[in-house]
């Protein structure tokens, strides 16, 4: 088994390298670092409640564009593997319908967390009432502790989804509604490979992350000019683009990964 996931894993590494698909991811990166760069600048100016949205929700509307780019980036990896005719253009134009479909699974996660975000408001209204207000908010911080628990339990779902959801509707080319519940039976049938082959896949994406994410707090630190809010998130603009851009490559890894586990576990079902 060891050999067969070396075999796999650096098949996965060696077709993460395309000048093609790094044309097709990032823009979609970039599109999302842009979104988190607006979320992040109207954070700066807002309260804990509004704060905590703009860090969670652009995390599910990412995920939902992330889960429609991997169809195509899966079905490529598909024919590569094969050794068949690359045809990106009419990779992309067919699995438009199946990108709009997979894509809409993110909206039940939105609208949960919207929901434990309105939960989470009257919590904080509980402890702006004047005089009994900081004795219920310490009384009830359970509640907020549960609710931001909650969403990032949303969260790993999300990341479940774009794992193993993504290339079961790319290689079956079908996606319905009850898919996420069929998706999780196997995952409690069968916990560990799920586990053990998305933790193989995040290695590249998190290693690449936090190189750059340190890199790009550092030079927050030693070279930003704070004094505008403007002008702080136009030189976070700037850093996202060679962020994403560097960023890519491991994304695809990430998809050609999920591709490769899928037809692993369907071999051993079988």
């Amino acid at each position: 088994m060891w050999d067969e996931l070396e075999r796999i894993f650096n098949r996965a590494f060696q077709y993460s390298f395309s000048w093609k698909k790094w044309l097709f991811v990032f823009p979609v990166l970039a599109l999302c670092g842009t979104l988190a760069v607006l979320c992040h600048t109207l954070a700066m100016g807002a309260n804990q409640w509004v704060g905590v949205t703009l860090v969670f929700l652009p995390t599910f509307i990412c995920a939902g564009i992330l889960l429609a780019a991997g169809v195509p980036l899966i079905r490529l990896y598909h024919d590569e593997v094969k050794g068949n005719p690359l045809r990106h253009r009419v990779t992309i134009q067919h699995s438009w319908k199946l990108m709009r479909g997979l894509a809409s699974l993110s909206l039940p996660l939105i609208l949960a967390y919207l929901v434990l975000w309105g939960v989470f408001g009257i919590f904080h209204l509980l402890r702006a009432i004047p005089n009994i207000g900081g004795f219920l908010g310490g009384l009830l911080s359970f509640g907020p502790f549960l609710l931001i628990a909650g969403s990032f339990c949303l969260s790993l779902i999300a990341l479940l989804f774009l794992f193993f959801l993504t290339p079961l509707v790319a290689l079956k080319s079908t996606v319905h509604p009850k898919m996420a519940e069929e998706f999780f039976a196997r995952l409690k049938a069968g916990p560990f490979s799920h586990i053990f082959f998305l933790a193989i896949g995040l290695v590249p994406l998190l290693f690449m992350s936090t190189f750059l994410t340190v890199s790009a707090a550092l030079t927050g630190l030693t070279y930003f000019a704070p004094e505008r809010t403007w002008a702080v998130a136009l030189q976070w603009f700037c850093i996202m683009i060679p962020f994403a851009a560097l960023l890519s490559p491991a994304v695809i890894f990430f998809f050609n990964f999920a591709g490769e586990s899928f037809v692993w576990m369907q071999r051993k079902v079988k």
